[in-house]
């Protein structure tokens, strides 16, 4: 058996350099645990960045996918199938919205809102010269369109021009949005809780100022759930947690807990008045084993109790994080919602420490240039939580 040095040469001479990836070759997973090919044990709080929610080796969720695998794998949209109608009707349920074009990844969902907030203005008045608002420091994926309303000029420089139309706000400042807006204006998009900008949460009277613009002036709320909803919050999606409800919600990362899918999900309104057959597709998009996990996710959720449990766990989490920042002066605040958090670090390089935790046997990943993220599994104990102050102390 070949050890990790070789497959980790192996990689790097196959595959396209665009991750400076830790050296490391993970092997398997047990609970929120990850063991590498040489058989070390990794607490993992990063769950493949904010993936896999139900943790490592959940049988019930194993043997879904199995059985499956063994009736149907693809379809194409051309045709109905169980697992679809069954995942589309429960991620309705649980977000309170319309209709649904499932995806096969976040960066995929964010796209189809985009068309679908363009579609929708270009119905109203016939012109294609709309404008969206996006946010600075936003990040909602890689692709041409999420990459023209990713607020980051550091991951856009490159690839322009982007699409046009894209004006930038500040996050959680109501007037910057107003002082954006024009009568072309058909879409304002924003992660509920900024997840690579350092996590920061919405404030609430910022969404609801949102919601209030955009009913007044006919225009789309897209609030981007990608990383923040499943859970993560204690609320199914985060925006329940302020009651205020979007026109459009993209959703991807837990949606199906390792296998790779998103969402884009409307309101009625929306639904009716923009996409119609020809306007959007995709060849594997909702296929029966995407369909098969998110069902099943949803379920689990419920059998699990998930919300209960991340609503419970998360003081504790709190607590032990705001310790940390109490007893050491590179640690300057905390900030987050339920199970996504984060550590402001001065003073030293936060991949300094990202990496000397990976050697101390745990996984935490960074979010902007100064923030020590915090995603874990939502399944983790307090025993869980103790022994990654340990092991992020040792690493300290």
């Amino acid at each position: 058996m070949m050890c990790s040095k070789e497959y980790i040469e192996r990689g790097e001479n196959a595959v396209l350099h665009t991750y400076n990836r830790f050296p490391v070759v993970l092997e398997r997973g047990e609970g929120v645990r990850l063991y590498d090919l040489e058989g070390k044990e990794y607490l993992d709080f990063g769950a493949g960045i904010a993936v896999f929610s139900l943790g490592y080796g959940n049988q019930e969720y194993n043997q879904a996918l199995k059985d499956q695998i063994d009736k149907l794998l693809h379809t194409s949209n051309l045709y109905y199938h169980v697992p679809m109608a069954e995942a589309a009707e429960k991620l309705l349920k649980a977000s309170g919205l319309s209709r649904v074009f499932f995806t096969n990844s976040g960066t995929e969902a964010v796209e189809g809102a985009i068309k679908a907030a363009r579609k929708y203005a270009w119905l109203k008045d016939g012109n294609t010269d709309h404008e969206i608002i996006a946010m600075k420091h936003s990040f909602h994926g890689r692709s041409m369109g999420a990459l023209s309303v990713t607020g980051n000029s550091h991951y856009q420089e490159p690839f322009k021009p982007l699409i046009g139309g894209i004006k930038f706000a500040d996050f959680n400042n109501l007037d910057s949005v107003k002082q954006q807006i024009t009568e072309k204006t058909c879409a304002i998009i924003l992660e509920t809780v900024q997840g690579e900008g350092g996590i920061y949460p919405a404030e609430p009277a910022f969404l609801k100022g949102l919601r209030k613009l955009c009913d007044e002036k006919d225009i789309l709320l897209i609030l981007d759930e990608i990383q923040c909803g499943m859970g993560r919050t204690g609320s199914m999606f985060a925006f329940q947690d302020y009651d205020v409800m979007p026109d459009i919600m993209t959703s991807a990362k837990a949606l199906g807990c390792g296998v790779p899918v998103g969402a884009f999900v409307l309101n009625e309104k929306t639904a009716k008045n923009s996409l119609v057959p020809g306007d959007h597709g995709t060849t594997y998009g909702g296929n029966p084993f995407a369909c098969a996990a998110v069902s099943k996710v949803f379920d689990l959720f419920e059998e699990q109790q998930i919300l209960e449990h991340v609503k419970k766990i998360t003081p504790y989490f709190e607590e032990k994080l705001d310790l940390l920042v109490d007893k050491y002066e590179f640690l300057t605040a905390r900030r987050g919602k339920g199970l996504m958090q984060g550590l402001v670090v001065t003073g030293r390089p936060v991949g300094e420490i990202v990496t000397k935790a990976l050697e101390n046997g745990l996984i935490v990943i960074s979010a902007g240039s100064d923030v020590l993220r915090f995603v874990p599994p939502l399944v983790i104990t307090e025993n869980d939580i103790d022994e990654m102050v340990e092991k992020l102390e040792k690493s300290f």
